[in-house]
């Protein structure tokens, strides 16, 4: 009989607020926050977290998020290259957009939301339709990751008249090339390309208006540029010297407190400010100055001028009268644009800033802007922007008012250990120590820690004893959530901490060499109580000396023996109680980092950081086997506890690793094989704990997030997973060999020809496993209807001619097509509209011609009968795209493509029709509407007749201002 094992599943991580990988939003009150693949929603000052934004089976880290104009969606741009447009009443995907090759960098909604321009690491920028859920065009040009894009609407004039394109406007996008680049979306070209600054460009944002564009660089320089909308109008004309127009032009560089990278510009949406952030831990906010405010100040500086002038003349300086003030009319225009931007004050964070925004929304009234601020060391901060105060005696400052920390570790998670009853989770990391319900995932209590090594639950699960790097032992009480006792424990960084089986005692060994034993004593807690509730504390008995650092300890659950795991890459195994010496183990060519011994004391299992993982017996001492178990160094190793839910069943011989290669695996250390490889963590995985009632099991990392398996009641063979994996392996290969088109000659792809590499616009098309399953499926569909009818049409042929008898039944139906009750015809159209919308045109690049024929066939029939025209169209048009040169090579098309022109035009007019007289009644309905609520607003106001009402009406509000009254 095949041996089966207990599948084990990921639930959602916790230990997040905000992680690294991606810019926040924040509305002014809700924070859209990245959490690794997820998207995190914090009401900022309830410090609560409201949604969590999930799709099961998506790893990909978040790269990019974005608000469309459409306040309810959100893009999201991920690792991986795809883009998920989120509903956040839903918290559900609406689309999938799947084009770029790296992860995406930046992305830019247009005015109305409907179309999204996404940039990437592959250097590619990809425009979107979000409502028809397509890709329009891909345009290159770019040689570096797209930093940056906005779009720049065309003024009335500057639409050219010739324009044909679906989606005019232009495209502003900013590069690591040092390039700024225009695009004009009507001929899908770039218009001009400015080389911006000397290094890489990082950020750039446009004001309000729409004519000043600011850029920052990686050499900490802010540019301003002139963006001129009447040469837009005008379109690209050669002036008198022969040189094209220019449409961008360099205005001023302005001044930065700090010389650090530039990572952020951001202008307040509708406030006088301008905030940039070049400082790791700081913000400068500039304030723009009114018209009025600027006068005055050029005012004063002409004053001063003259007076300068005026003292020199006194002074007999007949010889530069003219000077002062020519240098004064220059001054006054060299500083214009640092006239209009003033230093106003800086926010400085208690962490480095990945990302801030300015809040949306009024908060808080007195004029105040809110800053948030997403910090590196997963935590968000709100500041206060206080207005501007006539008075000159205090500088304004910013003030924090909401700050989200506790709930996530400040660094990464070093340790983990749970209570007795798994009830408890205690998580610690370099300055805090956390105490996690397990079973509603809340942080419960937060104690400061010094640099937490490794950590341990004491007997009675009241308090918890954490080893540090400075060599001391920390005992804290969890119900008063404080230090109870410092133990100066050893010298030297204490690596490991294990408690006897017995429960009176632990023992630890350090960096200083040595390994002590510790005797737990109880005092009282209130020493004026003696009936208050007994705490421990720990007494050292003995020392055992050691020839070299002690990395790991542990004893073995039946109490008898003691193993020392050494930095000279072996284990030493002592008898517990006499501290004689038993077995040496040697075989591990690096440090052995963590060890473990079986339940029922039989194996011991070890890792090192040369990736390997050794079981013994620890009757012999003899290895059973070695396994490569990680591509990195093997951090933590932990034997199953068995599982209460099962009973009294012997101890398991199933372990669990993780290593620096951000996997979790589960092993069966009888038949030495890999039963399961968890992905989840984006980081280094340190720390590993184990249910005591082997139920889950759960792991801490360098990304920060701690996460939760659970045993599933799924079986799982072996051979199945093996199988699975391969199949996974093989499909990717395929995804990425499709996706390969564009390789040069000679680079090795097979199949490699010179393509359009150099074009500056392309489709937009991206085979992922996805689209190739789905172009499977409708070529299953095709062959399944083709079939179907292909039997009918055969018996129908012989029963015309006579040669069947007519008491024989027809051929059966296909016993889908029966399950579903409907024709061939529809079965297909069934099929091809359960494909989502961004991958209908990558699965249908999957289908061969001969599938492509006939589908034509099917494409006719939907339109003859009216069925989803829309998509009908979409298909038709994209296959006569694709297949141009065979489909007008083919005579046997020609039988195909008339009658279908003929039905879709049909159908296509009839839809029009509707949709027209659809409209005409909604704007008649609107128009009444609208004279219905004027009349009713003039009525309201004053005893008017009819006929004055109507005339007030027809006069449009010349007299008086209309007023919108929303009903």
């Amino acid at each position: 009989m095949v041996h089966s094992y207990l599948r084990h599943g990921p639930t959602e991580a916790f230990g997040l607020v905000c992680s690294a990988s991606s810019n926040s939003h924040y509305d002014g009150k809700l924070a859209y926050v990245p959490a690794l693949e997820d998207v995190l929603v914090w009401d900022v000052k309830k410090g609560q977290m409201l949604a969590m934004w999930h799709e099961t089976g998506h790893r990909a880290e978040v790269t990019c998020i974005l608000r469309s104009p459409q306040k309810d969606a959100f893009a999201v741009g991920y690792a991986d290259g795809s883009i998920r447009l989120w509903s956040a009443s839903s918290t559900s995907v609406i689309a999938t957009f799947n084009g770029h090759k790296k992860a995406v960098t930046a992305l830019a909604f247009d005015e109305t939301g409907t179309r999204l321009a996404s940039g990437s690491q592959d250097t590619d920028l990809i425009l979107w339709d979000v409502v028809g859920e397509t890709g329009l065009y891909r345009l290159r040009g770019h040689r570096d990751q797209i930093t940056a894009i906005r779009f720049i609407r065309p003024v009335a004039e500057s639409a050219p008249a010739t324009s044909t394109g679906t989606a005019p406007g232009f495209l502003l996008t900013a590069s690591k090339d040092t390039f700024l680049k225009l695009w004009d979306l009507s001929t899908q070209h770039c218009i001009q390309t400015v080389v911006a600054h000397r290094s890489e460009v990082w950020t750039m944002d446009l004001d309000p208006e729409q004519e000043l564009v600011f850029t920052g660089s990686g050499e900490g320089e802010m540019k301003a540029w002139k963006i001129d909308h009447a040469a837009l109008g005008r379109g690209l004309q050669e002036t008198d010297s022969g040189e094209v127009t220019k449409f961008i032009h360099s205005v001023a560089t302005l001044p930065l407190a700090s010389s650090h990278r530039v990572s952020q510009i951001t202008f307040h949406p509708h406030k006088p400010y301008l905030a940039v952030q070049s400082h790791d831990k700081s913000v400068e906010v500039f304030r723009i100055r009114t018209e009025e405010e600027i006068k005055k100040k050029q005012a004063r500086r002409r004053k001063r001028a003259k007076e300068k002038e005026q003292e020199k003349k006194e002074k007999g300086k007949k010889g530069e009268d003219a000077e002062p003030q020519m240098d004064a009319e220059s001054e006054e225009k060299a500083v214009e644009l640092a006239d209009l931007f003033q230093p106003y004050l800086i926010v400085r964070a208690s962490g480095k800033v990945r990302s801030f925004g300015f809040g949306e929304e009024e908060v808080g009234g007195k004029g105040n802007t809110q800053l948030f601020v997403a910090l590196a060391n997963n935590a968000l901060e709100v500041y206060n922007i206080p207005p501007p105060t006539k008075s000159k005696d205090a500088p304004p400052e910013a003030s924090r008012v909401f700050t989200v920390d506790l709930p996530g570790h400040r660094t990464d998670v070093r340790t983990l250990c749970l209570s007795s009853d798994d009830a408890l989770l205690a998580s610690a990391s370099n300055g805090s120590l956390k105490i996690w319900n397990m079973k509603t995932i809340a942080c419960i209590r937060t104690m400061d820690c010094g640099y937490a090594i490794c950590s341990t639950f004491l007997p009675g699960d009241r308090q918890v004893a954490v080893g540090t790097k400075s060599g001391e032992i920390l005992i804290y009480d969890i119900a008063s959530s404080s230090l109870v006792d410092t133990v100066q424990a050893h010298s030297g960084t204490v690596w490991s901490i294990h408690v006897r089986p017995d429960g009176v005692g632990l023992v630890s060994g350090s960096a200083d060499k040595d390994v002590k034993f510790w005797d737990f004593e109880r005092k009282p807690a209130n020493s004026d109580n003696p009936r208050s509730v007994a705490l421990l504390t720990l007494v050292h008995i003995r020392t055992l000396k050691m020839t070299d650092d002690v990395l790991c300890v542990r004893y073995s659950p039946n109490g008898k023996l003691l193993a020392v795991a050494l930095l000279d890459s072996t284990v030493k195994v002592f008898y517990q109680d006499t501290l004689k010496f038993f077995l040496s183990l040697y075989g591990h060519k690096l440090p052995v980092l963590s060890m473990d011994i079986s339940g029922d004391s039989k194996l011991i299992v070890t890792c090192s950081a040369d990736k390997n993982v050794k079981i013994w017996g620890l009757d012999f001492g003899d290895c059973h086997k070695s396994l490569f178990a990680h591509d990195e160094s093997v951090m933590q190793v932990a034997f199953e506890r068995n599982d209460t839910r099962e009973g009294d069943t012997k101890p398991s011989h199933y372990f669990w690793t993780v290593g620096k290669d951000k996997l979790l695996k589960y092993w069966d250390g009888d038949r030495f094989e890999n039963i399961q490889k968890l992905e989840g963590h984006h980081g280094e995985v340190w720390a590993l704990a184990v249910s005591h009632h082997g139920k889950f099991v759960v792991t801490g990392s360098h990304d920060k997030s701690i996460r939760v398996w659970e045993k599933l009641d799924e079986p799982l063979f072996l051979e199945e997973e093996r199988e699975r994996e391969l199949e996974a392996l093989y499909e990717g290969g395929i995804a990425d060999s499709l996706n390969q088109a564009d390789a040069p000659i000679g680079s090795g792809v097979p199949g490699a020809e010179p393509t359009d590499a150099a074009a500056e616009t392309t489709g937009v098309s991206k085979q992922t496993t996805e689209t190739l399953m789905a172009g499977e499926r409708i070529m299953e569909a095709l062959e399944l209807a083709d079939n179907e009818i292909e039997a009918f049409r055969e018996y129908e042929e012989a029963k015309r001619k006579g040669g069947l008898a007519a008491t024989v039944a027809p051929p059966p139906r296909n016993p889908v097509l029966a399950a579903y009750d409907v024709e061939p015809e529809e079965y297909v159209l069934k099929v091809v509209q359960r494909v989502p919308g961004t991958a209908l045109y990558d699965a249908l690049l999957v289908l061969p011609f001969g599938k492509v024929v006939s589908l034509m066939r099917y494409l006719n029939i939907w339109a003859q009968r009216e069925w989803n025209i829309v998509l009908t169209s979409r298909i038709i048009f994209f296959l006569l795209k694709t297949h141009h040169h065979q489909i007008v090579a083919n005579r046997v098309m020609r039988t195909a493509l008339i009658p279908l022109r003929r039905n879709l035009r049909e159908g296509l007019r009839r839809q029009k029709e509707t949709i027209g007289y659809n409209l005409a009644a909604l704007r008649f309905i609107q128009r009444q509407n609208d004279a219905r609520r004027t009349a009713e607003f003039f009525e309201q106001d004053e005893e008017l007749t009819e006929e004055q009402v109507r005339e007030k009406i027809a006069e449009g509000g010349k007299k008086r201002k209309r007023v919108n009254v929303k009903t």
